[in-house]
């Protein structure tokens, strides 16, 4: 009998935990969230993630990405690993405001593709009271602060930042490595044109692109 009692409340607490969880993520301010990193670090599944549990709460969600980004498909966002949610291409951030009306909870993938007006529609939809949750990369493949990504960060309520692992020596990747030669800042691409890389191994990986031979015409 006491052991009945007992499953009895597990059950009860764990029901009134669950509530409680819905009913939090249901109710969040307005806010920006960042989920910054090198590739293949898990900041899109993060973002499905954190949206689909949004939507399990009822809440009213949207999400955007880059019309550029067609790796994998032309309208929905997927992960490296295939995982994928609806989403509305874009062209420009101003057009995120103008379909953003009655939404709860926004989430922008790609985000380092965007133009800079990104910053500030990000902050008006918080400002209103939307929960904006933001994927991009932080650093090009130089190293170099991507796009709206750094302003993003400074004004977001919270930033995460995930890794992937260096593909070289096995610690927490720091950058994006490309490793064909193309010096354009945007070039869309998987394994066959970049690796994740930690600081050191990217300062060697950067020493050896300068020590190979230049092609002739």
């Amino acid at each position: 009998m006491q052991f009945l009692k007992c499953i009895c409340n597990f059950a009860a607490k764990t029901d009134s935990m669950m509530s409680e969880n819905l009913t939090g993520e249901a109710h969040r301010p307005g806010r920006i969230e960042v989920v910054c990193g090198s590739m293949f670090s898990g900041k899109t599944e993060e973002l499905i993630r954190r949206m689909r549990r949004a939507k399990f709460a009822r809440q009213r969600v949207e999400i955007f990405k880059p019309s550029i980004d067609v790796r994998y498909s032309e309208e929905d966002v997927v992960s490296h690993d295939q995982t994928h949610i609806p989403s509305t291409p874009l062209d420009s951030s101003a057009s995120i405001l103008l379909l953003s009306t009655d939404i709860d909870v926004v989430g922008i993938d790609e985000a380092q593709f965007f133009d800079m007006g990104l910053i500030d529609v990000c902050n008006e939809l918080a400002n209103r009271g939307v929960r904006v949750i933001v994927a991009g990369l932080d650093m090009d493949f130089k190293g170099v602060p991507f796009g709206p990504m750094p302003g993003l960060c400074a004004i977001a309520d919270d930033v995460t930042k995930v890794h992937a692992i260096c593909v070289r020596c096995g610690n927490l990747a720091y950058v994006s490595h490309r490793k064909v030669s193309d010096s354009r800042r945007v070039l869309l691409g998987e394994t066959s044109e970049y690796e994740p890389l930690c600081r050191e191994c990217y300062q060697k990986a950067l020493q050896e692109d300068n020590e190979k031979p230049t092609s002739q015409p």
